[in-house]
């Protein structure tokens, strides 16, 4: 039988698409978590954020996350926090002022430095390791320059009680790009290019000023997520994740290599926690959960 090069070449592209595909599924996790998986390499101190799992009360959620093998929770209130730590659990980030109204203004200067030397004394009495800090949302009139001055000179005036405490600020950087949900991006955050986060940050010139490195914002604004990591090891203090486009499940339908990153994070020597912050989509929450924990165990 007379095979033309035409045939050939058209079997040997099939066969290399057929292999691309192979690869491609190796390397991402199944839809589905195993039913009964649980953390067990632990390289990565998995934790997760209870906002995105409402209506579910927090220590409902903080039961699963202590059946998979997850170490911490946040984004809870605080009267929540002394049940969830009888679990077990621990309270991996402090809530504090928010993202709106932030030290871009000085006029927020006295409120949120109120709050956040309330939120250090919450960390302390938890035992948590950091307190989230914003920088606000843009202002009319007030220029980048004076934006960054006035942020720098707030933060200036408490980390010195954060060093008192042994706490850090983490400064989380967003994304300005996505206006689809309030929750999914953040249109006119002052914080939205991470590497001026981390300029801010050194300008405070503190241990303990850190970022809170957010992948699936990093990846919307910034991209080069792994080369980030490496090259902002020294001020990170905490990571979140979510799958993008869409904040959702850290599934084979987004664009992010979470193990990949993982990995990259853990090869840093990074101790703290990583939180799971998508919204999940799947009819089953937990299992979204029990998914995104395989995903991230490395």
């Amino acid at each position: 039988m007379t095979i033309s090069r035409r045939h050939l070449l058209q079997a040997a592209g099939a066969a290399g698409f057929c292999s691309a595909v192979q690869t491609a599924h190796a390397q991402l996790p199944a839809t589905a978590a195993s039913d009964d998986f649980k953390v067990s390499r632990g390289r990565i101190r998995q934790s997760v954020m209870g906002w995105c799992f409402k209506p579910m009360p927090a220590i409902e959620l903080a039961r699963h996350c202590r059946e998979i093998g997850l170490m911490g929770i946040e984004g809870i209130a605080w009267d929540d926090y002394p049940s969830v730590r009888k679990l077990g659990l621990e309270i991996s980030l402090v809530s504090s002022h928010g993202f709106q109204t932030g030290p871009i203004s000085r006029e927020n200067h006295a409120a949120n430095a109120k709050k956040l030397r309330a939120s250090i004394d919450m960390a302390v009495a938890v035992g948590c390791p950091s307190v989230i800090t914003f920088t606000g949302m843009r202002e009319k009139g007030i220029t980048d320059e004076q934006g960054a001055k006035n942020c720098v000179e707030l933060w200036k005036s408490v980390i010195g009680y954060a060093e008192e405490h042994n706490v850090n600020l983490c400064l989380e950087h967003l994304n300005s790009r996505d206006d689809t949900h309030p929750m999914k991006g953040h249109p006119g955050y002052f914080g939205d290019d991470v590497d001026f986060c981390v300029d801010l940050i050194r300008r405070v010139d503190s241990p303990n000023m850190k970022l809170l490195f957010d992948v699936y914002h990093v990846q919307i604004m910034n991209g080069d997520v792994i080369r980030r990591i490496r090259q902002y090891q020294d001020v990170i203090g905490h990571y979140h994740t979510a799958g993008n486009p869409g904040r959702g499940e850290l599934d084979e339908t987004q664009e992010t290599n979470y193990p990949a990153v993982m990995r990259a994070i853990a090869e840093t020597g990074y101790q703290g926690f990583v939180a799971q912050e998508f919204i999940p989509t799947w009819d089953d929450k937990i299992k979204a959960l029990r998914h995104a924990a395989e995903v991230c165990d490395v």
